[in-house]
């Protein structure tokens, strides 16, 4: 599955990891091949959705600024 109209390097496959579950919000970790990557979403889109460990879902990442510091 791909979102056609996004840009392909910003679509991370994969299986939900852990759903960590809040009364309005929640944490859903996404185990991709370029490592975990968590979602915050509110509680009734989890549901709506249907999301539970396993699920299979595409990650879409929507940056609008991103900071490096020298270490």
């Amino acid at each position: 599955m791909s979102i056609q109209a996004i840009n392909v390097r910003n679509q991370f496959r994969g299986k939900v990891a852990a759903i960590i579950e809040g009364p309005v919000v929640s944490e859903v970790d996404v185990e991709t091949p370029a490592g975990i990557v968590t979602s915050v979403i509110t509680t009734r889109s989890i549901k709506d959705l249907g999301l539970k460990p396993g699920s299979e879902v595409v990650a879409l990442v929507k940056a609008t600024e991103v900071s490096l510091a020298k270490l």
